[in-house]
């Protein structure tokens, strides 16, 4: 007999763990959650500064696009978490909202209830904040939310530059009243360990109605009679399970894995559907569709004589102050400071972020430098390109073929060639020439605004934020309605940044755990009253 539960949740990251948190505060609510992924308990995602270390490893999902027309024909490495956590436990932890103009588009675009002060209440009551107690930020949540201990003098330093040589503020909060400015980034950490959400949500405290399944993939949502009747799964043994699901499946899988599983279970687009071998249930063309991302440059340099930054944080010395103190540098979440800036004033809202690092960080972290040195990136947060994520074929073992169309739009190049000068402005600036020694990357011989945008095509990368592959919107542009309902399927719903209509302005974590935080609040026929972030219950039918 096939194994019952209230809700199926499929995926443990960053909107799975939120929705699993809430729905089983409800103690007579009988949830699953689904990991493909085993435990994050390992030192290499604890310790903030070893982010990168999970990279290629088995905590790791290790994506790669198909090649891209616009970058050369390359493939781009996508690495994603495999983990109880997900991403947020491999990511570099900056928790950035976005921006308010980001939510407030949704809205005029059709996301009813999604405005950003439909969903201020969400983050808030997902927070808890060590230094703001105000409006905009919570304090009683599950998220712990700080800063690093000890910012690098060489970070310090470069937010000081580019404060000069952007003309921007200091920002002590990006998540406050504006996003604009510069300053050290927020972070999900506590006690000088990482914070996932599987930490916050379900770490502490575990309870008795909720069943965790690890290293178990979900291989097809079981659907009768246009209902979500529960998931198919296999073990790494190959065994296969049918679970039910009386009320709500829920995915949770991420911008990759959910409309892949969609669609391996006859959601998506017809014609192709039936092209590779699956027999279409639910003809949804969007699924898969509008797929976004931040592309990102990374400019290094050498460190002047007597800077060290994180080019030593591997001595042993430092992994005992860590593992007795929880203090120094592995504290560092590596992109320790940055902010957000226009390259034109008349936008709406910034269209690039900033980040420094106190270390070489280039290639995702796969390349080395033998002297100290600093990263000044660049990261694109208000693209118009999209991609795609296609199965390959009837088989739910293999990848789908994933494709970015990165800086597809002509216009975008030339954002991204603005921000790299701008980038070298940063390091010319008198307080990062105090810290700074020679450009290593892009390197002195790239000069012209034609030789920047060869270079870029040749060495982009992306901030690690694949969204909006199922995004809310109408059955002929979308994949779920306003309340992350699947059109045309009952039960079924989405919470994770897949369903950002269009990407955020900013790291897409916090976001992902607002969406799921919402997610839980209409599975259960909840509103959080703005004002005062108290839940308030609706009818059953108001959705």
């Amino acid at each position: 007999m096939s194994e019952q539960y209230d809700y199926i949740i499929v995926g443990a990251g960053s909107g799975g763990c939120a929705v699993a948190g809430r729905l089983t505060e409800d103690r007579a609510a009988r949830v699953l959650l689904i990991e493909a992924g085993g435990s994050n308990r390992r030192l290499e995602v604890v310790a903030p500064a070893a982010f990168a270390k999970q990279f290629h490893s088995k905590l790791d999902w290790d994506y790669w696009t198909e090649p891209e027309a616009h970058l050369n024909g390359r493939r781009i490495f996508s690495p994603r978490g495999k983990v109880l956590g997900g991403s947020s436990s491999m990511n570099a932890m900056i928790y950035i909202r976005g921006n308010r103009e980001d939510y407030d588009q949704w809205a005029a675009d059709g996301a009813d209830g999604w405005s950003y002060e439909d969903v201020l209440p969400y983050f808030r009551r997902a927070e808890h904040n060590e230094q703001f107690s105000n409006g905009f930020h919570g304090t009683a949540g599950p998220l712990n939310v700080t800063r690093i201990p000890n910012l690098d003098p060489v970070s310090s330093a470069l937010i000081d530059a580019a404060e000069q040589a952007l003309k921007v503020d200091r920002n002590d909060d990006f998540n406050g009243a504006t996003q604009e400015g510069v300053g050290q980034f927020q972070v999900t950490q506590r006690k000088g360990m990482r914070c996932s959400a599987m930490d916050a949500y379900l770490r502490a405290g575990r309870r008795p109605n909720l069943t965790i399944r690890t290293r178990t993939l979900a291989t097809k949502i079981l659907i009768k009679h246009g209902r979500a009747a529960g998931v198919e799964t296999t073990d790494r043994k190959g065994n296969l399970q049918r679970l039910l699901a009386k009320s709500e499946v829920i995915l949770a899988a991420g911008a990759f894995n959910t409309p892949a599983l969609l669609q391996h279970s006859g959601i998506g687009p017809a014609p192709y559907l039936r092209s590779v071998g699956v027999k279409p249930i639910e003809d949804l063309p969007a699924v898969g569709l509008h797929l976004m991302e931040h592309p990102l440059v990374y400019l290094t340099h050498e460190l002047k004589e007597g800077q060290v930054g994180l080019f030593d944080a591997e001595n042993p010395r430092h992994l005992v102050t860590w593992l007795r103190h929880r203090r120094g540098k592995l504290t560092s979440n590596v992109a320790e400071a940055g902010g957000h800036f226009r390259t034109d004033s008349s936008m709406p809202a910034p269209n690039f972020q900033v980040l420094f690092a106190p270390g070489f960080f280039y290639n995702h972290g796969a390349m080395s430098w033998d002297r100290p040195a600093a990263t000044i990136a660049m990261s694109y947060i208000a693209p118009r390109s999209r991609g795609t994520v296609r199965i390959r074929s009837a088989d739910p073992g293999r990848k789908p073929a994933v494709s970015y169309n990165m800086l597809a739009d002509r216009s975008e190049m030339d954002e991204m060639v603005d921000a790299v000068t701008l980038a070298r402005e940063i390091a010319a600036a008198a307080p990062a020439r105090e810290v700074l020694g020679t450009e290593i990357t892009p390197g002195t011989s790239v000069r012209t605004r034609d030789e920047i945008a060869a270079w870029i095509r040749t060495s982009v990368q992306h901030t690690y934020h694949p969204s909006c592959s199922a995004r809310i919107g109408s059955p002929e542009t979308g994949v779920v309605d306003a309340n992350l309902k699947v059109h045309g399927i009952d039960g079924l719903r989405v919470a994770d940044a897949s369903v950002m209509p269009t990407i955020i302005r900013g790291n897409t974590n916090a976001a992902t755990i607002m969406i799921g935080e919402r997610c839980a609040a209409f599975a259960r026929h909840e509103d959080l009253d703005a004002s005062s972030g108290l839940t308030v219950a609706r009818e059953a039918g108001a959705e």
